[in-house]
């Protein structure tokens, strides 16, 4: 999910915030003034809706704020795990009870564990770079104090290899670019396990290979579309403080290509 550029939590708050303050105004200061002339008299009509949508909106607020946020999936990068057009739910509370739009944690509840999917926002090269706070997805491989080595395309983790088993290639139609033919794995992470999927070669400008250390509070993330993800091969590790939530759900999956619903795939648990 590489790039939703709305902020919805600043919608809703401010939405929220408008509703409530024009509601509250007119409820103390001039509701009864206005029945005391007229005890017939009708609320304005930007009152009337700011009533009947405030506890909506706020309810709206809060449920994606503290509970599940719902996002899209826009690219291949999590293959074969996620497919473009698939739509997740979120656990906004699993790493902690976040303030919306400031991302101030006010409770804490848990830490990544390795193998976990998640969405963050992108760390970023700088203050000016255009991508700095969009939605990304990932899988976390490396954990704080942990040294991560990519290889010849096989994960190190502190020295040891990951597992990888071969499954066979990967000939499902895919809703964007055909990869049939792409070597399908089952790559196991600490008591997880999951499918990744490797190419004919790496697709990376500079180069997917390297060593890296994970500090305090940061993540080593990968996309499961090893040949075809951006991720902190590229640019980098994942501060806590970028993190979302942690992804659990395929609540709805459209497929464009053939244009209609994915059934098979909506109601999924993301392992």
């Amino acid at each position: 999910m590489d790039q939703m550029d709305l902020d919805f939590s600043a919608l809703f708050v401010a939405l929220t915030l408008f509703t409530g303050i024009v509601w509250a105004i007119d409820h103390f200061a001039f509701r009864r003034r206005r029945l005391a002339a007229d005890p017939a008299a009708k609320e304005p009509v930007l009152v009337e809706y700011c009533r009947s949508f405030f506890p909506v909106i706020a309810f709206v607020l809060v449920l994606r704020s503290f509970v599940a946020e719902p996002f899209r999936i826009p690219s291949d990068s999590m293959m074969p795990t996620l497919l473009d057009g698939d739509f997740i739910l979120v656990s906004k509370f699993a790493y902690g009870i976040k303030l919306p739009v400031i991302n101030r944690q006010v409770i804490e509840v848990g830490a990544p564990q390795r193998g976990d999917v998640v969405v963050f926002r992108y760390p970023g090269l700088g203050p000016d770079d255009p991508l700095r706070n969009q939605d990304y997805i990932k899988r976390v491989v490396g954990l704080p104090g942990d040294e991560i080595t990519v290889r010849e395309r096989r994960i190190f983790i502190n020295g040891e290899p990951v597992e990888l088993t071969p499954v066979g290639a990967y000939e499902v139609e895919s809703r964007t670019r055909d990869y049939r033919g792409y070597a399908v794995l089952a790559e196991r992470l600490g008591e997880r396990e999951h499918q990744i999927l490797l190419g004919r070669a790496p697709q990376f400008a500079g180069g997917p290979e390297g060593q890296w250390t994970v500090g305090p509070g940061e993540y080593f993330v990968m996309g499961d579309n090893r040949s075809n993800s951006q991720d902190s091969r590229i640019w980098g590790v994942v501060p806590e403080r970028n993190l979302v939530g942690k992804a659990f759900f395929i609540w709805l999956s459209w497929d464009r290509r053939n244009g209609g619903l994915d059934l098979d795939r909506m109601g999924t648990v993301i392992r």
